[in-house]
């Protein structure tokens, strides 16, 4: 208590007059605008009628083509293109969106999954005296509020660690963390704090002890980024607005303007991805929301306009839930490189990122093992040395494009702007780039702003704030506990279902097939360590979910969590997916094999071969290798060489073990480098050199063949189930 005393007493004598001029007037400033904002929002609420049920996708495209003008056509199914749908369609606007891809399948579901103000801004703001860095801050804020309370279902308050390793660093952290705090105002989601040491180490047990002088925790949201922006376009289109994923733009369409003679923008040409059929939109205002692809649409209007958009690569990994609390985040503000870390639980996972590095505008990123042992690394900074920080242990890995802009309107043409920049061309298309996701719902508000004024639409003012989402209207942190009641549903698949759909869990929980088992009634799991149920396949059709990868990524996150589960659920997913959506055989295995590129690529997949083939210098000792040879050659019994999945049963069928085939299969192609259904002894010993470095972890053939091995004469049951390793 002394030393907190002392702490406090010290950063207040050097820093209290900073605090107080940035948290009187910011509290001044954030009373009169939020006193405003419950004016308008009492005063205007949205008169738009809300359907009860969104429209299917074949009737939004059949609105596209049968509908004379829209006064708003947005470009992009990112947070930011959707938020701008919302807000123009809640304005009474005839309202269209077009997404070439799915909602949310670019940047928007590859993020931190954090909603803030952003502490590092704040950071830039009082050691620079940068007024447009503090904006940033409050604005973001103001909007982490707000997201909290419209989906309450997929966001939360979550506590943050920031670990002191100087005694210097104590009082100048918290002091930056307090002006945090002042800053939100009012809308602080709970009070920051000094942490002892050793109260550190209870609350955040794998952290690094040496050198550790405290801690401090202070609080930012988190949420389900995909879901999120799911959960907009769905609001969008229940208000009315003709949302359709898979509808790509090919051109703009232009008219000459009687009255100047300039050409202006007045629609698109586009095409169903799905069908291939083209067909033109045509609207009053049209709005590019394509984050890393701004220039992309900018120079359908104008091929001589200078880029804009400057792309930045973030990559992120996954690990077991083990690396991290419950409930406890972790920040590491200074990195080797002087970037910024952050290390959250997520979904019963860990996730751990970002980088920032400059790339090449591409639909598809892809993680480079470059940046997931950079990220590894500084990690190990900060952890035990207790915990052993495996390169195996990552379950899955992405990168997002983060869309940096320069702005156009600025003198300095070069430099890169921290905030949002909305434009308006000469022809009228208007853009929308920049910014970042906790800030999606006033990016949309300042470019619907500029979209009534520059052409003279006929619509009342902002009606977004405060307004619910999908989802969150009847919503309650106890609603699980009746899907339990209800339905007979497990737990923790009540738990998980509240917290995706809202309210519309019981809905899903409608259509969940019989167990056949005394418990659970309802709910047949897509896979054994993940809470997704196959009745989630059907309602994610519903919620215009096209491809196997939108439902292994987006309207279920497995993707993002592990890899190998994913792939382990694919087949599954297809045939559910091909029921409801009446595709052939030779459709069902295009998707299975377009799925599992996606994975290979995309969501780390790849490195775990990667792994396997860098680790062909065997580095075991004799003795070891022996030993797994002898352990192979008692599957290989025709010394072949290699052993198959016939070999495998065989030696399962002498000790009285059944193992399905087709989980044989999983367990042999995790090994199998070439693809050949086989795994041959070199690649055996490749595999049990790399368990040994740490590259790969929870190998399911490691695993069995030692079991088999110790249990020959035993009997015993022989476990097939994940152990949590990753790639």
């Amino acid at each position: 208590m002394a030393f907190q005393k002392a702490v406090k007493g010290t950063a207040l004598i050097g820093g209290g007059a900073i605090a107080t001029v940035f948290g009187l007037s910011q509290f001044s400033q954030y009373r009169n605008k939020h006193g405003t904002f419950v004016h308008v929002e009492a005063a205007e609420a949205v008169t738009v009628p809300l359907q009860n049920h969104f429209p299917t996708r074949e009737q939004q495209i059949l609105a596209l083509q049968t509908t004379s003008e829209f006064d708003v056509l947005v470009i992009g199914g990112g947070a930011t293109g959707c938020g701008c749908a919302l807000d123009a369609v809640t304005r009474g606007l005839k309202t269209a969106l077009l997404e070439r891809d799915d909602f949310s399948s670019g940047t928007s579901s590859r993020s931190t999954k954090l909603i803030h103000g952003g502490v590092r801004y704040l950071q830039k703001a009082i050691m620079k005296l940068d007024l447009e860095q503090y904006k940033i801050v409050k604005e973001a804020l103001e909007e982490r509020a707000n997201l909290l309370e419209i989906a309450p279902h997929l966001s939360a308050p979550l506590p943050i660690m920031l670990p002191v390793y100087k005694w210097w660093q104590l009082p100048y952290y918290w002091l930056g963390i307090k002006i945090y705090d002042l800053v939100a105002g009012s809308q602080c989601l709970k009070s920051s704090y000094v942490l002892s040491k050793s109260r550190a180490l209870e609350l955040f047990p794998m952290l690094r002890k040496d050198h550790l002088v405290g801690a401090i925790v202070y609080y930012d949201g988190q949420h389900n980024d995909a879901r999120m922006n799911l959960s907009i376009a769905l609001t969008a289109a229940r208000y009315g607005a003709a949302t359709a994923n898979y509808a790509e733009v090919l051109r703009l369409l232009k008219t000459t303007d009687p009255a100047g003679g300039k050409e202006r923008v007045c629609g698109v040409r586009c095409r169903d991805v799905l069908t291939g059929q083209e067909f033109d939109v045509r609207a009053k205002c049209v709005i590019n929301a394509t984050g890393p692809f701004t220039d992309s649409v900018r120079k359908m209007d104008d091929q001589e306009v200078p880029n804009i958009c400057q792309p930045s690569a973030g990559v992120h990994i996954v690990m077991p839930g083990y690396y991290s609390p419950d409930n406890m985040g972790l920040l590491d503000p200074a990195t080797s490189d002087g970037r910024v870390i952050f290390f959250l639980p997520w979904e019963k996972m860990t996730i751990a990122g970002t980088t920032d590095s400059p790339t090449d505008v591409t639909s598809h990123p892809i993680p480079t093992e470059e940046d997931i042992n950079f990220i590894l690394n500084e990690v190990r900074n900060y952890l035990s040395v207790d915990v052993e920080v495996r390169r195996g242990d990552v379950l899955a890995a992405w990168s997002g494009i983060r869309p940096l802009v320069t702005d156009p309107n600025s003198k300095d043409t070069q430099s890169i702007s921290r905030n949002h920049v909305v434009t308006i061309s000469e022809s009228g298309l208007i853009t929308i780039a920049g910014g970042k996701w906790t800030t999606y719902r006033a990016m949309a508000q300042d470019t619907i702003d500029a979209a009534v004024q520059a052409h003279n639409l006929k619509a009342g003012s902002c009606k977004t704030l405060g307004l619910q989402l999908q989802g969150a209207e009847d919503w309650s942190p106890t609603l699980y506990i009746r899907l339990v009641q209800d339905y007979g549903l497990e737990s923790e698949v009540a738990q998980h279902l509240a917290s995706t759909y809202g309210d519309k869990a019981f809905e899903v929980a409608k259509i969940a097939q019989v167990t056949g088992k005394r418990w659970p009634i309802v709910g047949k799991r897509l896979v054994s360590e993940f809470p997704y149920i196959e009745a989630e396949v059907v309602y994610g059709v519903k919620e215009y979910a096209r491809t196997a990868v939108d439902m292994i990524s987006r309207r279920t996150r497995l993707a993002f969590l592990n890899v190998q589960a994913a792939e382990e659920a694919l087949p599954r997913i297809v045939d559910i997916m091909g029921k409801e959506l009446n595709w052939s055989e030779q459709k069902k295995k295009e998707e299975l094999e377009a799925a599992k590129k996606f994975l290979y690529y995309e969501m780390g997949y790849k490195v775990k071969s990667d792994q396997l083939a860098d680790s062909s210098e065997i580095s075991l000792l004799p003795s070891d290798i022996e030993r797994y040879k002898k352990r192979f050659r008692m599957f290989d019994k025709d010394k072949k060489g290699f052993i198959t999945i016939v070999d495998v049963q065989r030696v399962l069928e002498s000790i009285s073990v059944q193992i399905a085939e087709n989980t044989l299969h999983d367990i042999l192609s995790e090994v199998d480098l070439n693809k050949n259904g086989q795994v041959e002894l070199n690649e055996f010993l490749q595999l049990m050199s790399a368990i040994q470095k740490g590259h790969v972890s929870g190998s399911r053939l490691a695993v069995l063949m030692k079991t088999a091995e110790e249990n020959l004469h035993r009997r015993a049951v022989i476990p097939v189930d994940r152990s949590g390793g990753g790639l």
